[in-house]
């Protein structure tokens, strides 16, 4: 009696599965043992935070300059007893703080970027900011002089 080839036991010379590592053909790696995949990168939000930024730094240029005649504030204190160190203080804010918003705003861009979050709504944020400070260098000038109005 002959045993049908299907029951034969198999040859010692068959090779084993490969071993499983990283690189290998059979390595399947588990779903608690995969690296975090990053979202993919948003490029329309790319580049229009970047235009964005341009547009604060452009803005932040021109709060500047105007921050620049603040000091204009002491031309009616020939009159009046004003207060110098506060025109100067509101001088200071308009010349100081424009640039340091938008520092502030391109700084949480990047990182936001970086973490392939949405990030165009941080340069128009930034942009009320630096209005913001010029207002209020412009309100800290002003209370500096007596019976001016803002």
């Amino acid at each position: 009696m002959t045993t049908p080839e299907s029951e034969q036991p198999a040859p010692a010379w068959t090779a084993a599965a490969p071993p499983p590592y990283p690189g290998g053909h059979a390595y399947t790696p588990s779903a608690e043992g995969a690296a975090p995949t990053k979202p993919p990168v948003k490029v329309l939000d790319l580049v229009i935070t970047i235009v964005l930024l341009v547009a604060d730094a452009v803005l932040a240029t021109l709060a500047s300059f105007m921050g620049i005649f603040l000091v204009m504030a002491s031309d009616s204190c020939g009159a009046r007893d004003c207060n110098v160190d506060l025109i100067t203080l509101g001088w200071l804010m308009g010349m100081i703080l424009p640039w340091v918003m938008l520092v502030a705003t391109v700084v949480v861009a990047i990182v936001l970027m970086v973490k392939r979050r949405l990030a165009f709504w941080v340069p128009l944020a930034g942009a009320a900011l630096i209005v913001l400070s010029l207002v209020a260098a412009f309100m800290v000038a002003s209370a500096a002089v007596p019976g001016s109005t803002l």
